[in-house]
C-alpha cells in the first residue's frame, strides 16, 4: 500500500486553512524549516507523525531533540536527508532530498537523488503562489512527486 508523504517548508508561524485541509491524511510531514512557532509544530503532530529540520527563523524556537539542521532517516525503504538549505544536503548518501529557505518549489533529480524543495504555502517568492509538495511511496520507490498550488 503506498505512503503519502506531504513535504512543507517555510510556514513562518501561520498555518493556512488550505494548507491544513491538503495535509490531512498524510502519512507523514516532512517540513524543511522557518516553523517559527511551537503552537504550530503541535498542531502538525496532529495530523500525522512529521520529521523537520531548523530553519535559519528557528534558532530560539524548542521543537524537541529530534530536532536539528540536518536529518537523515530511512522510511518504506528509502533514504531521506533534510536541511533548511540546499547546500547542506549530501545527496549521495540518500534517494531524496528535501530542502526549503528559497520559498520557491522545484522537484529535479540530481547526481540520481530525487530533491524537493516544497516551496511555502505561507510567503511564497515568485509567480506560483502558495505550494506545498506531495509524494507516494512504496517498497523502496518514489511512485510520483508532485508540487501542489494551495490557493
Amino acid at each position: 500500500m503506498p505512503k503519502r508523504i506531504d513535504i512543507i517548508s517555510d510556514t513562518h508561524g501561520w498555518l493556512s486553512d488550505a494548507l491544513l485541509e491538503a495535509l490531512e491524511g498524510a502519512d507523514l510531514i516532512i517540513h524543511a524549516g522557518d516553523i517559527t512557532s511551537e503552537m504550530d509544530w503541535e498542531h502538525l503532530k496532529t495530523i500525522a507523525p512529521i520529521r523537520a529540520v531548523l530553519g535559519n527563523n528557528d534558532y530560539y524556537r524548542d521543537y524537541g531533540r529530534d530536532v536539528g539542521r540536518i536529518l537523515r532517516f530511512t522510511y518504506e525503504g528509502l533514504r531521506f536527508v533534510v536541511s533548511h538549505y540546499r547546500s547542506d544536503l549530501l545527496l549521495d548518501e540518500a534517494d531524496v532530498g528535501v530542502c526549503g529557505h528559497t520559498h520557491r518549489a522545484q522537484v529535479l533529480e540530481e547526481h540520481g537523488c530525487l530533491v524537493v524543495n516544497p516551496g511555502s504555502p505561507t510567503f511564497p517568492r515568485g509567480a506560483r503562489g502558495a505550494t506545498m509538495a506531495r509524494m507516494y511511496v512504496a517498497d523502496g520507490r518514489v511512485l510520483s512527486t508532485e508540487i501542489l498550488d494551495l490557493e
